[in-house]
């Protein structure tokens, strides 16, 4: 009787995983679209990421100590959304926009709503939508890839007005999508990036698939089937390929407190995300849907939760 059981309330089972751990992932998987979107754009993409990465930092350090809360800038988290955040703007955004865009991130979006873990949208992608409703000619200046920098449409922009429309401008190829030779956000355009890291996440157990893929297929399918002149041949593939498809499928969605908790809630947002953004794409003014998608559906995980977490042993009781 030496030997003294040990009785504690749940979790049992404790991971090695740490905040710290899973930001540094995060970063680590997108170096590689930061630097295609260098690489196409220039330096000035690299002073566009420095600025929000600094601008989300110092207001989360500030927000903090406002409010006279623990400081949290060394689990990297806000230097996560910074990174994100510059990925989804143009490069020839002014850099004091951007700077805006990450004061909205940390201080309105995620430190009002009670800091990491606790706010109920993507921080980067809400500020993006902000940014976009507040200055939508700075956030729609797009540029080709190229020492020479001149504006350009967007693949997505392309299709939304038809080739034809267009006088002396071609479709991009896929070949040309899948590298990031189009004109987009800084770190949107190169899928080959982009799946890159998303590998890194899902081999470092960051991520699982189900949201992104549910994401993709969704999009894909209603693309397909309602994207054409006929039903069943819209070219799916340039959607897949083109805009914030891959950037949002792998790396905002699948944002661990705007996400359901089971694998079916995972998928249901996941074809969600897929089928508002391909709404917003075929049928809105505006050729780009996936940040939108993203909110609206970050908006009902709650309630996505509420019919898809299993009830505890021996259910649940209803309370008159």
């Amino acid at each position: 009787m030496g030997n003294n059981l040990l009785v504690s309330s749940s979790p049992h089972l404790r991971s090695g995983d740490s905040t710290r751990r899973i930001m540094m992932d995060v970063v680590i998987a997108l170096l590689p679209a930061a630097g295609a979107g260098v690489y196409f754009f220039g330096v000035r993409s690299a002073l566009v990421i420095a600025v929000t990465i600094l601008s989300c930092v110092v207001s989360e350090y500030l927000a903090r100590k406002v409010m006279k809360r623990e400081q949290t800038i060394l689990d990297i988290s806000a230097v996560v959304t910074g990174l994100l955040l510059a990925l989804n703007l143009p490069p020839a955004i002014p850099f004091w926009i951007a700077a805006v865009g990450g004061f909205i991130a940390i201080v309105i979006v995620k430190q009002m709503f009670g800091g990491l873990g606790q706010n109920f949208m993507n921080p980067a992608l809400a500020a993006r939508v902000i940014l976009l409703v507040s200055w939508a000619q700075q956030m729609t200046n797009w540029v080709s890839p190229g020492p020479d920098a001149v504006s350009s449409a967007t693949p997505l922009a392309l299709i939304k007005k038809g080739q034809e429309a267009v006088v002396g401008v071609a479709l991009p190829s896929y070949l040309d999508l899948f590298i990031g030779k189009v004109g987009g956000s800084i770190g949107e355009t190169s899928v080959l990036a982009l799946l890159i890291g998303a590998a890194y996440l899902v081999y470092r157990k960051v991520i699982t698939l189900e949201i992104p893929l549910a994401f993709i297929c969704a999009t894909a399918v209603f693309t397909w089937v309602f994207g054409g002149d006929s039903l069943f041949s819209g070219n799916f593939m340039y959607h897949i390929l083109s805009g914030g498809l891959v950037l949002g499928a792998f790396f905002m969605a699948t944002d661990y407190s705007t996400s359901p908790v089971t694998k079916k809630g995972k998928i249901i947002m996941g074809i969600g995300c897929g089928l508002l953004t391909a709404i917003i794409r075929l049928y809105a003014n505006y050729p780009e849907g996936v940040s939108f998608a993203i909110i609206l559906m970050n908006i009902a995980v709650p309630l996505i939760d509420r019919y898809t977490v299993p009830k505890s042993f021996g259910g649940e009781k209803a309370v008159a």
